[in-house]
């Protein structure tokens, strides 16, 4: 991956609404550049086919947004963490450009619910920014889960305080991981019942994508320390699971 994005973690925060960050408008040179930029981006896995449409008009939702960009996949086997790991990069590029995002899962098409034979998945709302000052500008007074309910082992600590920032649907942060020296295991830990306001299909959806956004953050966390890695990726056999293994780092 492009390791400048591991700096853009620090700045990148959710605009669950687009108000007080000004009236500039992103330029058709822009949106050109956001689309050849998602083309170099790494996927989890390269066979699966993704493509991306940037929309104005086509969404049943509006948080102030000017533009959404739809993501759309063929439907294999960890194909939503493929495109968690995918639209994260691309979030994050977002941020370098000086525009505001959201992961936006309530957000639907309301007429391209496929594209080029691909079904949607997700889509993230987007508008520039007047000032950098828009952005986070310190990121450990968010509140998130502490490095002791995501994290067991005593290896990688400084690593697991910067990964417990990864966005997630709802806040529900469904990660968690046991470390040793030359080990890291990454689970889905689904939570029993409703997860807010997401009744329990809905969280396992967008919970599949999160821990494609969360080995996003863990491998520019890795690459940033000069951490060598290979990573195994498991299917998760059952849904039902607390704990459902999602990969496995070798160090």
């Amino acid at each position: 991956m492009d390791t400048k994005l591991y700096d853009m973690i620090f700045k990148r925060k959710s605009f669950h609404l687009f108000r007080n960050i000004g009236d500039e408008h992103i330029s058709s040179s822009l949106l050109k550049e956001i689309e050849e930029a998602f083309l170099t981006f790494k996927p989890l896995d390269d066979s699966i086919k993704v493509k991306i449409k940037i929309t104005k008009d086509d969404t049943t939702c509006k948080r102030g947004q000017e533009y959404c960009i739809l993501m759309y996949s063929e439907k294999k086997e960890n194909y939503l963490q493929n495109i968690g790991y995918l639209g994260e990069q691309l979030d994050l590029y977002l941020v370098s450009k000086g525009i505001a995002s959201l992961w936006f899962g309530i957000g639907k098409p309301k007429n391209d619910k496929t594209l080029d034979n691909l079904d949607y998945v997700i889509m993230i709302a987007i508008k520039k920014i007047d000032s950098e000052n828009n952005f986070r500008k310190d990121m450990f007074k968010s509140k998130r889960k502490e490095v002791s309910d995501i994290w067991r082992g005593d290896y990688y600590k400084d690593i697991a305080n910067i990964v417990r920032f990864t966005p997630s649907a709802c806040n529900s942060q469904p990660w968690f991981v046991e470390s040793d020296s030359n080990e890291l295991k990454i689970y889905r830990k689904r939570k029993l019942g409703r997860v807010g306001i997401m009744p329990k299909n809905a969280a396992i959806y967008y919970n599949q994508i999160d821990m494609g956004i969360f080995l996003c953050f863990l491998e520019l966390c890795l690459e940033h320390n000069s951490i060598k890695y290979k990573r195994e990726l498991f299917v998760e056999e059952n849904h039902e699971s607390e704990y459902n293994l999602t990969a496995k780092y070798n160090l």
